[in-house]
């Protein structure tokens, strides 16, 4: 039978068997049978062949209710023995619900750790237990999953205290642990057993079948059909592309097909591509393995029998099942754990769980997710059985691992991520350590994993190959699981857990011993080294190990037996590491002031170096801790002590420590980078701890063995100095013949380093059994130190502490006692400052400080001490006691060599003539005698009687040298360079040493109970000393004032001097600033007494006054004049809909829109902003061709965005680099034409009313109507009857255009811009929208400054910042000359048709309904407009008085329209109105009974007149503001100074300024019988009907202004939004990067190919296309999981912006890496909406991409 036919007949075949099956019968026939195992494989190899894959494309629905149906239903039926919904019920009843919580987490779901009480950071919660919990008042880490983890709640040992949420609280009740199986039956628990065998046997082995063709034993199908699926696997090596590109060439289907395949293959790991017979898959096959096995292995394809796909579909369903089916009992739970771990019959590791997990890396990645979700609810969720799994995970362990390396998937989707859950559980590693030796297992795997060695055995990292690399990412896996393992210190011993560990650490010593002496460096000399060597393996696995190491050590410091056997394990492993490394070095001997000691010969300029000595750091660690514990007191017989030798010990640390020193000398420039990032990292926060402070604690341990003064000859000669110390005259500076002058820099950096490291064995006391300190004053000098740098945010000092393997620094538990906090303001962070007591205990060497930090904090610490008025000196901090063990370091600071060192170098800078000292040297000297007249200092004041005192540096100090050199002592020398003029900067230290030393000896002499004279002498001197100290400082102030008010005297003559020269330039601009300052009023004394007006026949007439400005270009200056040069102001032009009230509206066709008339709803506007700099146009074009030039160029060099887009006519402004994209020209003010200038002062009374002038206006537009059909070209021949039109208007006069052609120019240049970006056209200058579109611009800004004043609470004038003023000036005037540009017919047939919106005109169809008209577009349209048809009327009739009746008819219109508008009245409490008012409201229900007549039932009925009037003056409020904007900067009427605050009374002043009645509605009734029929004929229009009967969108008034969303205040609620946000194209699928618009609230699925649509021909991602759908193409969006605020403009502009949330610390944690709780900082996101409302946003990405290139080269059209 042909396939096509068996196709056909399979549904049909189906339908009866579909009819004829019974579930009951099935089951109970399967309850009789003896072997359920073949019957149930017979049924499924009958039945699911037919269900699934029956064709090309899955039918998921259909296919799960059919496998239910007959797969499914009749083995719930025999599990349960009954109809499965009532078994399942009960057994639900009976069960005790767990409190483990087990909820396994989605990617991208918030997780919640406590810091506080979690065991380990991997301990979380999931966002309903945390909220039900007591951690969520507790200082918690919040993070987002990376999914596949699960909620610890419940689990004891996650949590040192608080383990329940109130949902998982145990009930004491069943406080009884029994076993759950003792509800059920042992008929069901059988039946239970039988079908989850025969079950989980089937998926197991269809999970793990390899063949392609054929199926297991019983399962083969009755029929068997020739159909076959291509199937295409996931890997992690190819791309996206490739496989999209393979695709279309092998199954050629579309980009759009093809994208999905990836998509889903990527997330599933497998997906068909194509559905056949054998051959036809076959070929598909070939050519995608053809096409991707150049590069690198082929894409894993293959061609599988449908039958077999069918039943590993159902495999996967089947485990979905049983996942389900024991989530209603932990009984059926536990035997499910029983079966599965149950041994098979090949004996040990063959249960079914063993072989799904052994063949984990053979599975596809769909397969792989559901039986770890299985093994998740299931294994892990039983105590018993988690252990029991835990045993069989370790004891595979080896052979998972050795998969994991082989297989190319993340390990997120690999089981032995699983590792997490097990070896976390301290109960359950401490268990797997002693019985299956894990710790043992994992060091072996990792150690063999890594198998490139050196003849020594030591790693060897050169030039990996990627495949290598790959591995070793792989490898560092387990080091993690090592980590987990370790991560709970044990309480209590056994010996059986002694042995084991210790075992551990012999295997974890072989892969230090590897690691010691790794990548080892010999200096290059002559030429630069010709490769980098390989140095980044080495420290990555340094800083994998560092916490390894350190936790190896706090196990071992919880057992004194561990601690012991530790320490001799180590320190045979060094010795033997220490016995290959004899490079047979000669032995010598050194010898200086009268001691001598033998070592070797060795110098680090010349042999191999290594920077890695990881096993002598580790015996440094175990050392301190047999101090810190006291072993070391107690055992000191268990101890090899004696055996140690100092020497050998302190032999590499040494070395590398010189190394350091050596590479800052500059003697290893010509060994590259490689050595300088090694060096670095050693002293990096997340190396050091294990790498340099070891070293040091090794020079330490070392030190405190030996005599100092050999331990220092030792020092002397690995830094290569000896001989510069060591000969007789030293301190007369060997004279060789001129020194090469390099050489004498690097000594005297070398010298300078070894002091240091002398004053760092000696001074870091403050690791707890070195000093006699407690643990947290180690990090609190951290803290302190880092602060004396400068004040440091929260995230910035944790950066600068070591973390602990809990990602702790242990920083909260201190901080107060050291610092205060400083909250931020709205832009910044939060910081701390030093406390200013702890500022004495700085120390200027502090061991953690590179050289930047140090003169950094020098500078600060140097700062405050002179504003405190204190002397200078940064003398060393006074010190805790050492610890016993260490106690014999002081002694370094008496012994002979340093005094001989100390005294060497104070003598060469007595006589500084050669270059062989240095001020740093000698700074270092001086502190470290301060350190030793401070340690002689304590140990005198803390002595009881004088003999404890064996310190004494005064004595040795104050004696000169020996017999035949004589030399001074320290002390003279001391005092010698007390006044030296050279070592001014010391002055104050020296002083203070001076001081301290005569302190010193006064304690002396007090306890050697002498004659109170001397004492009382001693004193005296000290307070001289003191007195001269002051009477100085004193003497240094007074000469810093005088030099100050000389030179301030200075400053004021050349200022004076300055202006008389240029006298006239002060004056004018002091004449100008008069000018406007004063109102107008006295220049028309006949309105003097008047109130200001802006509009009509008695508008205040403002002084004419020359306006000149200044070209920021050629900074010429120029006067603007009509017929002047063109000056223009950059200006940005951008569509905008942030006002807009229905962004549902669909964009318009930008070819045939008509856009006269602005809906109310605003949904879309055109807004132009300015930066306000002005120009010469022709400077301008200059410019912007210069610009267009560069961009060419540019473009053939290299191929990336800028930040504007010259294409578009994007340019920077010259002075601002303000985004720009057009100019606006700058117009004087000009009234009316020149032929009415007479007109100007016919009286007001001259002037027509409001019929008179309906009446003109009507003939005049019958006459412009004639005059327009003349100019038509005339295809019928009419009778054109002439109007009789009045004498004093002349259609036929063409006015002459008074501006130049610059300005003309100019207009045309601007008109065109808001046009072509308006309406998303092609500029073209002959359009007739272009005017339109120019007033609509001008009148949509002003509304979006009226609504921005409004929302800032700000008065409206007198409070915006000039360059919108300008703007708006410029905008007013330019809408009113650009008639002249354009053709004058067109412009007049917009008035026409504007004017018959009001006033009805036969002759113009298709008016809008008053409801569908913006008032304010309209007035600004019709005034403006007004220019063109007045230029031709010479009756003298002024434009004031026209202006004035248009202003008073479209107020009355828009009256109407918040009256049809106004929603019912509230029921509030009616206010008691006053006389004035009730006219008021009397006025306003008259209309509004006069509207109903009108319009009928569509009005509801309304009695209260309050209401209206309030309605009414609410509602018209911004329209009356936006008028007085307008007209004010159209006529340059100064505003009454009431408008420039906020105070009561605004109203009639505003109406007065507008020339309005405060009772606006006297407009209406005092022109009743005109307004009457025009009220009619609107209220008639059939649009309204229909919008109020709910056809359009009714708008009300006052528009409310936008604001961005409203977002919660923890941020864990938007991430937990964003983690059920669901990708809505691609199946349920979790989306990658939730982002939610802040506009309008919608969630997107941003940066992703399956949410790419096409926008104007090109793929853009989600964000982009929304921006254009909600924003008119610019876009505010926060990126959930990043927490990140994204601002998009077009398709090429983007930029990140910090997010409104912040943590406690004041701070924002974008990329959510801190995790500390974030809470919404209401400042900052008005801050972001101000942006959005100004209309900023495109200029803010502007300055943000200019300012950093890295944003210009991201793809932003893909977010």
């Amino acid at each position: 039978m042909a396939a096509a036919e068996s196709d056909r007949e399979v549904p049909s075949a189906l339908c009866t068997e579909f009819l004829n099956f019974s579930v009951k019968d099935t089951a109970s026939k399967w309850l009789q049978v003896t072997d359920l195992y073949k019957e149930v494989y017979h049924h499924l190899a009958r039945y699911v062949p037919k269900i699934y894959c029956l064709g090309p494309n899955l039918n998921p629905q259909s296919e799960d209710l059919l496998a239910q149906m007959l797969l499914q239903a009749p083995l719930e039926w025999y599990l349960c023995g009954e109809d499965p919904s009532t078994g399942l019920a009960k057994l639900e009843q009976n069960n005790q619900p767990s409190q483990l919580c087990g909820h396994v987490f989605k990617v991208g779901e918030p997780t919640y750790s406590c810091r506080e009480c979690a065991a380990d950071p991997t301990c979380v919660l999931c966002m309903q237990c945390f909220l039900g919990s007591v951690h969520k008042e507790h200082r918690y880490r919040m993070t987002t999953s990376g999914g596949g983890g699960f909620c610890d709640c419940g689990d004891t040992e996650a949590w040192k205290k608080g383990p329940y949420c109130q949902k998982h609280e145990p009930n004491i009740s069943d406080s009884c642990q029994e076993d759950p199986l003792a509800h059920l039956s042992t008929d069901m628990i059988a039946r239970c057993y039988n079908v989850f065998s025969v079950v989980l046997k089937y998926a197991v082995d269809m999970l793990t079948w390899d063949k392609e063709d054929e199926l297991p034993l019983g399962l083969e199908p009755p029929d068997r059909s020739d159909t076959y699926y291509c199937m295409l696997f996931n890997d992690e090596v190819h791309t996206y592309e490739q496989v999209i590109y393979t695709l279309q060439k092998a199954v050629n289907c579309t980009q759009k097909e093809a994208v999905s395949f990836a998509t889903t293959v990527d997330r599933d790991g497998r997906k068909s591509v194509r559905f056949g017979d054998f051959a036809f898959c076959e070929l598909a096959k070939s050519v995608i393995v053809r096409n991707t096995s150049r590069q690198s292995k082929p894409l894993r394809v293959q061609v599988m029998h449908s039958s077999v796909v069918a039943h590993q579909c159902f495999a996967l369903k089947a485990l979905h099942w049983l996942g389900h089916v024991i989530g209603y009992s932990d009984a059926l739970r536990r035997i499910l754990c029983q079966v599965g771990l149950e041994r098979g019959p090949e004996g040990e590791n063959s249960s079914l769980v063993d072989t799904l997990m052994l063949c984990d890396s053979k599975m596809w990645k769909g397969a792989r997710n559901v039986y770890h979700q299985l093994f998740m609810s299931s294994l892990l969720m039983d105590l018993k059985y988690k252990k029991l799994f835990a045993i069989q995970f370790a004891k595979n362990y080896r052979r998972l691992q050795t998969d994991f390396m082989e297989d190319d998937h993340e390990r997120v989707v690999s089981v032995t991520s699983l590792s997490v859950q097990l070896f976390t559980v301290p109960t359950m590693a401490r268990m797997l350590i002693t019985e299956e030796n894990l710790m043992t297992t994992i060091i072996r795997t990792f150690v063999d994993h890594l198998r490139h060695r050196d003849l020594q055995g030591r790693f060897q990292f050169e030039r990996y190959t990627a495949q290598q690399a790959f591995k070793f990412r792989r490898v560092q896996s387990l080091i993690g699981d090592l980590k987990y393992v370790l991560i709970s210190r044990p309480t209590e011993w056994s010996d059986q857990l002694r042995e084991k560990f210790l075992e551990g650490l012999d295997t974890f010593l072989e892969l230090l011993k590897c690691m010691q002496g790794m990548d080892p460096v010999v200096r290059q000399v002559g030429q630069h080294i010709e490769m980098e060597p390989e140095w980044e393996a080495a420290f990555t696995l340094q800083m994998k190990l560092t916490h390894i190491i350190s936790m190896m050590q706090e196990w071992c410091a919880t057992d004194e037996r561990v601690l012991i056997e530790a320490y001799k394990k180590c320190l045979t492993a060094l010795t033997h590491c220490h016995s290959g490394f004899a490079d047979g070095e000669q032995p010598i001997t050194l010898s200086m002031c009268g001691h001598s000691v033998d070592t070797i010969r060795y110098c680090v300029s010349q042999e191999k170096v290594s920077i890695h000595l990881p096993v002598s750091r580790l015996l440094a660690g175990l050392h301190v801790l047999l101090s810190k514990m006291e072993v070391a007191y107690r055992f000191p017989e268990q101890l090899p002590l004696s055996e140690l030798s100092p020497p050998m010990l302190i032999e590499h640390p040494l070395r590398c420590l010189v190394l350091c020193a050596q590479v800052h000398a500059g003697m290893w420039r010509r060994n590259g980078f490689s050595l300088v990032n090694q060096i670095y990292y050693y002293h990096n926060v997340k190396c050091r701890v294990e790498m340099f402070d070891k070293d040091l604690i090794m020079l330490q341990a070392g030190a405190s063995m030996m005599d100092p003064n050999h331990f220092l000859m030792i020092v002397l000669s690995r830094f290569e100095l000896y001989h510069i110390f060591s000969s007789a005259d030293c301190r007369k500076r060997y004279n060789r013949e001129n020194v090469n002058k390099d050489v004498v820099q690097q000594n005297n950096t070398l010298t300078e380093e070894m002091l240091h490291l002398i004053m760092m064995v000696v001074g870091e006391r403050f690791e707890a059994g070195i000093g006699q300190v407690e643990g947290c004053d180690e990090i609190k000098r951290e803290i302190l130190h880092q602060l004396c740098i400068r004040p440091m945010a929260h995230s910035e000092l944790v950066k600068a502490l070591p973390e602990n393997e809990n990602k702790e620094t242990g920083m909260e538990r201190v901080i107060d006692c050291v610092a205060s906090f400083k909250k931020p303001g709205v832009t910044g962070r939060g910081l701390y400052e030093l406390r200013p007591e702890c500022a004495k205990q700085f120390n200027l060497y502090f061991h953690h400080y590179s050289r930047a930090d140090q003169s950094k904090a020098e500078e600060a610490q140097r700062k405050l001490k002179r504003q405190n008025g204190e002397d200078t000196a940064l003398p060393p901090p006074v010190l805790p006691p050492f610890c016993p063990l260490f106690a014999s370091l002081v002694n370094i600071l008496q012994c002979d060599v340093l005094l001989g060192m100390l005294g060497a170098v104070l003598q060469w800078a007595v006589e500084p003539s050669a270059g062989h000292w240095s001020e740093s040297m000698l700074q270092r000297v001086l502190h470290l005698i301060g350190m030793a007249l401070l340690e002689e200092q304590q140990q005198l004041e803390n002595s009881s009687e004088d003999n404890d005192v064996y310190f004494n540096f005064t004595l040795k100090m104050s004696r000169p040298g020996e017999a035949p050199s004589n030399t001074a002592s320290v002390l003279a020398l001391l005092e010698n360079l007390q006044n030296a003029p050279h070592l001014e900067v010391h002055e104050d230290m020296i002083r203070w040493l001076l001081k301290t030393v005569a302190g010193i000896k006064t304690m002396r002499e007090r306890s050697a109970s002498t004659s109170t004279v001397t004492a009382s002498g001693s004193r005296g001197q000290e307070e001289t000393a003191c007195d001269k100290d002051k009477a100085e400082r004193k003497r240094k102030a007074e000469m810093a004032r005088l030099r100050r008010e000389k030179v301030m005297a200075q400053m004021s003559e050349m200022q004076r001097h300055f202006i008389n020269e240029n006298k006239e330039l002060f004056q004018q601009s002091l004449e100008e600033l008069d000018a406007s300052t004063s109102t107008s009023l006295e220049h028309s004394p006949a309105l003097s007494d008047a109130a200001l007006a802006c509009v009509g026949p008695r508008r205040s007439r403002p002084r004419e006054k020359r306006q000149v400005v200044t070209c920021i270009l050629c900074q010429e200056e120029q006067e603007i004049r009509a017929d002047g040069k063109a000056m223009v102001l950059a200006a940005f032009v951008q569509r905008s809909t942030v006002m807009s009230k229905n962004r549902t509206r669909p964009p318009h066709d930008p070819k045939r829109y008509d856009p006269l008339f602005m809906h109310p709803d605003l949904s879309f506007g055109t807004h132009t902003g300015s930066c306000g700099h002005i120009m010469h146009s022709h400077c301008w074009q200059r410019y912007f061709e210069a610009v267009q030039a560069k961009e060419q160029r540019r473009q053939q060099r290299l191929r990336v965005h800028t930040s504007y887009d010259v294409g578009n006519g994007e340019f920077l402004c010259p002075l601002c680099e303000c985004l720009s994209n057009t100019v606006i020209p700058l117009l004087p003010r000009t009234m009316g034409s020149s032929r009415s200038t007479d007109s100007l002062l016919l009286s007001s009374c001259e002037q027509p009313g409001l019929g008179q002038w309906l009446k003109t206006s009507g003939q005049q537009i019958k006459a412009m109507h004639s005059a327009h059909r003349k100019l038509q070209p005339v295809s019928t021949v009419e009778e054109t009857v002439e109007e009789e039109c009045p004498a004093v208007f002349n259609v036929d006069y063409i006015p002459t255009n008074p501006y130049s052609s610059t300005i003309k120019e100019m207009l045309t240049t601007f008109g065109t811009a808001t046009y072509k970006v308006g309406l998303k056209v092609h500029p073209n200058e002959q359009d007739p929208r272009i005017p339109i579109m120019c007033w609509s611009s001008c009148a949509y800004t002003i509304q979006s400054i009226e609504r921005l004043l409004v929302d800032e609470k700000k008065p409206l004038f007198g409070s915006l910042p000039c360059r919108q003023d300008d703007c708006l000036s410029s905008l007013a005037r330019f809408g009113s000359a650009c008639w002249t540009a354009a053709c004058q017919p067109t412009v007049q047939g917009h008035f026409i048709r504007l004017l018959a919106a009001l006033i009805p005109d036969p002759q113009v169809e298709a008016s809008p309904c008053i409801l569908d008209v913006d008032m304010l577009h309209l007035l600004v349209s019709v005034v403006l407009s007004y220019g063109s048809v007045h230029s031709q009327d010479s009756s003298g009739l002024s434009v004031d008085a026209v202006q004035l009746h248009l202003f008073h008819l479209i107020t009355v219109a828009h009256m109407v329209q918040i009256l049809l508008t106004s929603g019912p009245e509230e029921v509030t409490m009616e206010q008691e109105s006053g006389e004035a008012e009730r006219g008021e409201e009397e006025g306003a229900c008259r209309l509004y009974n006069t509207l109903r007549t009108h319009v009928g039932s569509s009005l509801p009925e309304v009695g209260s007149g309050w209401h209206l009037w309030r309605c009414v003056k609410t509602g018209i409020l911004p329209y009356l503001r936006g008028a007085a904007l307008f007209f004010h900067h159209l006529h340059g009427v100064p505003a009454p100074p009431e408008l420039h605050a906020l105070c009561p009374g605004q109203w009639e002043v505003l109406c007065g300024y507008l020339s309005l009645p405060s009772n606006l509605l006297q407009l209406f009734h005092g022109q009743q019988e005109l307004l009457e029929p025009l009220l009619h004929e609107w209220c008639t229009h059939p649009g309204i009907q229909q919008t109020l009967q709910g056809g359009g969108v009714l708008v009300s008034f006052p528009r409310e202004s936008n604001s961005l969303i409203d977002l919660p205040d923890d941020y864990s609620a938007l991430i937990n939004q964003a983690s059920s946000f669901t990708c809505p194209k691609s199946g349920g699928d979790k989306s990658r990067a939730p982002t939610l618009c802040l506009v309008c609230g919608s969630m997107l699925c941003s940066q992703s190919y399956c949410c790419q649509t096409e926008l104007e021909g090109e793929d853009v991602g989600a964000c982009t296309a929304h921006t254009f759908a909600c924003g008119a193409g610019v876009g505010i969006f926060l990126r959930v999981r990043e927490s990140q605020v994204l601002f998009l403009a077009g398709k090429t502009k983007g930029c990140f912006y910090a997010p409104p949330y912040l943590d406690d610390y004041g701070e924002t944690d974008q990329g959510l890496r801190r995790g500390n709780p974030l809470h919404l900082c209401h400042e900052r996101y008005r801050k972001i909406q101000k942006l959005w409302r100004q209309h900023s946003i495109t200029e803010e990405i502007g300055h943000a991409q200019e300012a950093n290139q890295t944003l210009v080269g991201i793809d932003w059209q893909h977010l």
